[in-house]
């Protein structure tokens, strides 16, 4: 893998000149490499990893997975372009195994992406079957350690 992306990857938030310097190449080399990452879609954006469970009133995620039916021509393409289209949706991935697509979705409460699933998801043509599980609690997100103090730990404890 090019060791630029993998530093992409893993914090975007260096300059050009930290990445010439990590990298040892020059600066403007760097400048003209993102730029074409950019301009052949490597590159998509950049985004912040958030600790969501440290900011009041955050939203509930839930992982869905969708058994649908592949079209003759478009296979599995069509159903992921359709669902992608939901505000609420915020990935998708095609599987292999026991269901064809995983969403991620975003909701206000468990209420809102159970509406969601019932109402539009479950609706569509084409969807044979979902399975939805809420998101209780994320460790890692995108490579990003998210439990790095003691404050962090749960402190409940199983009472039989």
């Amino acid at each position: 893998m090019d060791k630029l992306l993998q530093i992409l990857s893993e914090n975007s938030d260096f300059t050009t000149e930290e990445l010439a310097s990590m990298l040892g190449e020059p600066e403007d080399y760097i400048c003209a490499q993102i730029k074409e990452y950019r301009a052949q879609g490597i590159i998509k954006g950049y985004h912040a990893t958030i600790n969501w469970e440290k900011v009041k009133n955050s939203n509930v995620t839930a992982l869905i997975e969708l058994k649908v039916t592949p079209k003759p021509e478009s296979g599995f393409e069509e159903m992921a372009q359709r669902v992608m289209e939901y505000s609420e949706v915020r990935s998708v991935y095609l599987m292999a195994g026991a269901y064809d697509l995983a969403l991620f979705v975003q909701g206000e409460s468990i209420q809102d992406v159970s509406a969601f699933v019932s109402r539009k998801l479950s609706a569509l043509d084409g969807i044979i079957s979902t399975a939805t599980h809420f998101v209780l609690k994320c460790y890692k997100e995108s490579g990003v350690n998210l439990v790095d103090s003691e404050d962090d730990n749960d402190k409940r404890s199983l009472i039989l």
